[in-house]
């Protein structure tokens, strides 16, 4: 049976319903996984969901771009902007490197600047899933930041279980409903099995106790 967005509002209700805290918690969607070869490099997910809603948190944009680009990168409000010489300057300093990656969650590129990239932040952003989405010097940027601050990303790893964060305890229902099914329907689609490779689908508030939804 898929997951129905009945049986999502339930859960969310039944969460919330035992969620009280004096700050706003974020939620992930929890899905453990069952019979999946993780040798098999297919199997190791690594894809970005772009969601329907913002996930209530700020999600932090970096942008990676020269000329005329960069400039419109700061008047759409990426939340940092660099360029070559500051991608050079990186090349042998990777205390730099990891504040970057810890800073922000999601990195766009212009295209040219890839190889760059590669060679100098990519070695620290590559292990942690930020590498980042290269995009043409014409491309429309506030569109492209829009669509990362609505991003979630899918990965699986070592183990076989995907935990990403859909929102926080104070989004309607419904906004969550709708980010879940975005991510559990990607997700799905790139299962060996599709649903077959589904034991079992969790709510997690950050400091709650898990909620099962039914399947």
């Amino acid at each position: 049976m898929p997951l129905t967005k009945e049986n999502i509002q339930k859960a969310l209700e039944e969460l919330k319903k035992h969620e009280k805290r004096t700050f706003t918690q974020s939620l992930d969607l929890v899905v453990k996984l069952k019979d999946l070869d993780l040798k098999k490099p297919e199997n190791r997910l690594n894809q970005a969901v772009i969601l329907p809603h913002m996930i209530g948190k700020p999600v932090r944009v970096c942008v990676i771009a020269t000329g005329d680009l960069a400039l419109k990168s700061k008047e759409a409000k990426a939340d940092l902007v660099i360029g070559k010489d500051e991608l050079e300057g990186m090349a042998k300093n990777k205390k730099a490197s990891r504040k970057l990656q810890n800073g922000y969650d999601f990195f766009v590129s212009e295209a040219s600047l890839m190889p760059l990239v590669g060679k100098t932040i990519g070695p620290v952003l590559g292990p942690k899933g930020k590498m980042p989405t290269p995009i043409h010097a014409n491309a429309p940027i506030s569109e492209v930041i829009d669509q990362a601050r609505r991003t979630a990303r899918i990965r699986v790893r070592d183990q076989p279980v995907i935990q990403c964060r859909i929102g926080t305890e104070d989004m309607s229902n419904d906004e969550l409903s709708e980010n879940i099914q975005a991510v559990f329907s990607s997700m799905e689609a790139k299962l060996e099995r599709g649903l077959r490779n589904v034991s079992e689908i969790l709510l997690k508030a950050s400091m709650g106790h898990p909620v099962r939804i039914a399947m």
